[in-house]
């Protein structure tokens, strides 16, 4: 795809410039294991699931949702049984996701390089999109050491069509002249191509259940199996 006819390439963070996801289904594996005397991983699993979608239009998305829902499905699942070292221990494990290392994916870095070195010749802004909780996302960008590969970054609560249209008003340019990139074909790829835009979908080794999403070819969107592809 050639990418001079964009002004604005927009590329999404958790599980496209780094792992996330992995590091959250090693604590709910934890967190299973630590509630086995009340239900086995599969029924902890899917309450928790159950709990953070009812959640969701209250506390949204990130690690500070994630763990009260994880509190939540704790005093759920054991009928109000659960000991207070227990619920510490949860906690814990929350709170063990807010410093995880965020170390670029392969070829993440070099390809941010290669996206600057051509950004001026090709004229286009190179900006981070992605959804989540304000301070939890910005502590990821920080500790990736990626920040400074961007001219902007911007954090939204949700990734609907709504917020891409409103990433082009503020630039002030059309649909067809942004590029989504991202590993969620629900959030970065789907509701780009609904209002017109371009989107590069680099699906990532594991995906959390909210953002399974059924996916289909179309004449804007281009599939790539490494992140390295996208200068190709």
């Amino acid at each position: 795809m050639k990418l001079d006819k964009f002004k604005i390439i927009a590329i999404d963070a958790d599980d496209t410039l780094w792992d996330c996801q992995s590091y959250f289904d090693n604590v709910e594996n934890m967190y299973c294991q630590l509630l086995s005397k009340y239900a086995d991983a599969e029924t902890v699993s899917d309450s928790l699931f159950a709990i953070e979608k009812a959640n969701m239009d209250c506390l949204g998305y990130g690690i500070k949702a994630f763990t009260m829902s994880l509190i939540e499905n704790a005093i759920k699942i054991s009928e109000g049984e659960v000991k207070g070292n227990i619920i510490e221990e949860i906690l814990q494990m929350g709170k063990s996701l807010l410093s995880f290392p965020t170390t670029p994916l392969p070829e993440v870095e070099n390809t941010l390089i290669t996206l600057n070195e051509r950004k001026n010749d090709d004229n286009y802004k190179l900006v981070v999109f992605t959804k989540g909780e304000l301070q939890d996302q910005e502590n990821k960008i920080k500790r990736s050491g990626l920040a400074n590969y961007f001219d902007d970054i911007i954090i939204v609560s949700e990734k609907t069509e709504h917020e891409y249209k409103h990433l082009c008003v503020n630039y002030n340019i059309h649909p067809e002249e942004l590029l989504m990139i991202g590993n969620s074909f629900k959030s970065d790829i789907a509701p780009a191509l609904n209002i017109g835009a371009y989107a590069i979908h680099v699906p990532f080794s594991v995906a959390w259940k909210m953002e399974l999403s059924e996916t289909y070819d179309h004449k804007r969107l281009t599939t790539i199996k490494h992140f390295g592809e996208i200068c190709q």
